[in-house]
């Protein structure tokens, strides 16, 4: 069944939901945290710099902000990640806001930081353009987003949704969800925003499981896109999809526990000019 809500208001659905966020802090994260030194870095963060972190979910890439010395302000759509954030992170400032349109003035700050936003986003262009405006001249802005390769959990998991799911089963209109890990459509954006010496970084990420289906559950319990693809699934598809899921990560990785399942992603940076 297709949905009437469009991109948007099913991100902000979604993502409201309490369950879904600590699902994902809990699981999903584990991924995830894995390129926060590499968004650290890229943006040279430092004691004294004022930062934003974009999409900030529960806070992980504050975190790693806020130990580099950093002052931060994390933003991001979603009041029930925010509730996360701010008792996992309380040094740092936290805001509800629309990274397409944020509250803050022009070039105030020094470096902006977004882990995992660009998927989530309906314009990933006008968030990159956003960045930029609030960036003084010469500040630094790094994202994070996950990698379209054949050995990820993420391609285990939409494959077998594909091969077991209900066709009727369908999204709203959005971005892909790897678009701007692709160079070829992430450098010209973010070179069209006003970001120079573009550059992107691979990032070894991976989920640590004992249990070969454990992927299924990661997306069906902790994700919007994916959970609503998973949810209203029929009993027997969802068994299916979950054992279409084992099943390659049993051939992929090996027949026994524990297993290293790759969620690979990329850093892509840039200076403002």
């Amino acid at each position: 069944m297709g949905s009437d809500e469009d991109f948007a208001a099913l991100e902000r659905r979604g993502w409201a939901e309490e369950e879904t966020a600590k699902a994902y802090a809990r699981d999903f994260a584990r991924a995830s945290e894995m390129a926060v030194p590499r968004l650290v870095s890229d943006v040279m963060a430092k004691r004294g710099m004022k930062v934003l972190d974009l999409c900030c979910g529960q806070g992980i890439v504050a975190r790693g902000l806020v130990e580099a010395g950093a002052e931060v302000t994390g933003l991001d759509f979603s009041p029930a990640m925010l509730v996360i954030a701010s008792d996992e992170v309380p040094e740092a400032t936290f805001v509800e806001g629309n990274a397409m349109a944020m509250p803050f003035e022009d070039a105030s700050f020094d470096a902006v930081t977004m882990g995992f936003g660009m998927p989530h986003v309906p314009d990933p262009p006008a968030a990159m353009a956003e960045a930029r405006r609030v960036l003084k001249p010469g500040g630094r802005f790094a994202y994070s987003v996950w990698q379209d390769t054949e050995l990820s959990a993420f391609t285990y998991v939409f494959t077998a949704i594909g091969r077991h799911g209900s066709p009727h089963i369908t999204l709203p209109p959005g971005p892909g969800a790897t678009d701007y890990a692709d160079p070829a459509r992430a450098f010209p954006a973010m070179e069209a925003a006003g970001f120079t010496e573009v550059s992107l970084g691979e990032v070894d990420s991976r989920w640590h499981i004992d249990n070969p289906g454990a992927p299924f559950d990661f997306f069906l319990e902790g994700t919007v896109r994916g959970g609503s693809l998973l949810r209203p699934q029929p009993a027997s598809s969802k068994k299916a999809i979950r054992s279409a899921v084992a099943d390659i990560v049993m051939a992929n990785h090996g027949p026994n526990a524990p297993w290293d399942v790759p969620m690979p992603s990329v850093v892509v940076s840039g200076t403002a000019e």
